[in-house]
This record gives C-alpha cells, structure tokens and sequence, in this order.
C-alpha cells in the first residue's frame, strides 16, 4: 500500500479507504434490455432464489450473491452482463442516445460498448475500436452474446483513428488500473509514478484524437480506473488547452453516487479550475471500485 499513501491528502478517510481495499469486492451485474427487460429478469431471478439486491443509484444495475456469476444461465443467455458498478458510470455520463453515430476508443472487452448499444436500442452505429488483436476475441463474444447488433469493429491506434465525425466518443483509457485492488492487489505492485507518466503520453494522444473526431455540441467522455492525477486531471488538462476553447468541462457526476471533484492543483501544478467539473469515485464511498470520469462538449 506504500504507493497510494501518496494520496493521502486528496483521499477524504483515508484511513477507512485503506481498511476497504481489504475487503472482497462485491459482485455486480447490469440487466440487458437488449435480450429482457428488468421485471422479466428481476422475476426470473426471484423464481430461481438467487440473491441480489438493486443498485439505488441505477435501475438496471445489480449486486448479486452468488459465487461463480459467469456461470449464471441468465449471463450465458446474455440477459445480465458481470460489470463492475463504477464501470457502468462513464457510458451512462455518455448519455448515448438511438440513432446516434459512436465511437467507443478503447472497446475490449465490451462491457462499455454493449451498454451504449444497449442505450441506443441497437438504432444507430456504435464503432467499437481496439488496438489489440487478442482482446478483439472478447469484444466480438460479449457483442454476440448481449445482441448488440449496430457494433462494428475495428482495429486501429486511437491516437490514428481515420477523420469521421461521430456524435459521441467515449475514451475509457488503458492506465495504471489503481481502483481495480479490490478485485485484483497485484496492480498496485505494478504501478509507479514512472507508470503513470508513460501512459499519460498514450492518454493524451487518444484524449486530443477523440475531440477531433467528435461533431461540434457532440459529447466525449474520458474514463480511468485510476487515482492517479497524472493520469487523470493532467490528462484532460493539457487536452484543454491545446484545444483553444474548442472543448470545455460539464459536471460528470451521477446522481445517487457519491464522490468528490476533480482537482485543480496536484503538487504545484495548477490545472484549469474546470477540472472540478471531473468526477473521482473512491471504493469506501459506494462500496465500489475507483474511477475517474470527465465529460468534454465540442463547441
């Protein structure tokens, strides 16, 4: 835990964030309306006693209390998705909408793909990109299995993806995965400032490449599972100001969730005072994972 004590003046509670990251990740799932609809699986799952409680916060979001939820029927049948909750936040932030053009950056494995197509009703296209060609096999799994027809995907570097023009795109980036220590410790031996610093080249590269190709009034979402602030709040940051005033920050928070803003300031550095427009969600306020989420309009 010694790498995230530097976080300790930006964490509210630390000490209770520290005692939960002990804890055992709770097992969470989202309803897909593209294969059932909430009362037909929520009754299905009352007849076959399984436990499950639903998230306040969002109405097609489950906890379940089973230990192995993969070998579910309803998750084979693709009714239900495992999803980590907070991972369901930046497609919802996206607020994708049917007939829309969208493009998902970073796409495998598909959670957030096949939640947006689920959002459009399968009306519109969702372009689902991903770089590496061994996760492209489970992106293409979970887009068969949850129906979601109006996906297509591709295989490119986002930081070069070909000039279209696209109503949304989402940019859940690869980072240093800090929030996912709950469901996996081994990350945190993994990560360093050196880390962060390497892939906040990739992430700025992808974040400028997304405000390019999104519409003038379009929405861009970017996304970490990290804590961060190089990945984060200094990403969007410098996307900001080379810019110029072509984008700017809306308020990226969810109602029922709690979390903090983003930050302004990190070490010295001072960053645009839209940056608390950004929304940081820390495992011991939600019971959760981390996450980081900003929403960008294209002016």
């Amino acid at each position: 835990m010694d790498h995230l004590e530097r976080y300790r003046s930006i964490i509210p509670d630390y000490d209770g964030f520290l005692d939960i990251l002990a804890m055992p990740l709770p097992t969470t799932a989202r309803i897909n309306t593209l294969k059932t609809d909430r009362s037909c699986l929520l009754d299905r799952l009352d007849r076959a006693y399984v436990a499950y409680t639903c998230l306040e916060w969002y109405p097609l979001g489950l906890r379940l209390g089973v230990e192995r939820p993969g070998k579910m029927i309803e998750h084979v049948l693709g009714h239900i998705h495992i999803q980590e909750e907070v991972s369901m936040i930046p497609s919802i932030v996206l607020d994708p909408r049917p007939g829309d053009r969208v493009l998902d950056l970073c796409g495998a494995p598909g959670s957030k793909t096949t939640q947006i197509s689920q959002a459009t009703e399968n009306r519109g296209l969702i372009i689902a990109n991903e770089p590496s060609l061994a996760r492209i096999t489970s992106l293409r799994s979970n887009c068969e299995r949850l129906g979601a027809v109006n996906v297509a995907i591709t295989r490119y570097d986002g930081r070069r993806f070909p000039q279209q023009q696209f109503d949304r795109v989402l940019v859940d980036a690869p980072c240093s995965s800090e929030g996912m220590a709950r469901k996996d410790p081994k990350v945190l031996g993994r990560c360093s400032l050196k880390r962060s610093f390497d892939l906040q080249v990739l992430q700025i590269g992808l974040l400028k490449r997304a405000v390019q190709l999104t519409r003038s009034g379009g929405i861009i979402v970017y996304s970490t599972c990290t804590y961060a602030p190089e990945e984060n709040e200094a990403v969007v940051d410098d996307v900001l100001r080379q810019s110029q005033d072509t984008v700017c920050l809306e308020k990226a928070s969810v109602q029922g969730l709690k979390g903090c803003s983003g930050l302004t300031e990190w070490n010295g550095t001072e960053f645009c005072d839209e940056l608390k427009h950004c929304v940081r969600y820390y495992p011991h306020q939600n019971d959760t994972g981390g996450f980081f989420v900003a929403r960008l309009v294209k002016r």
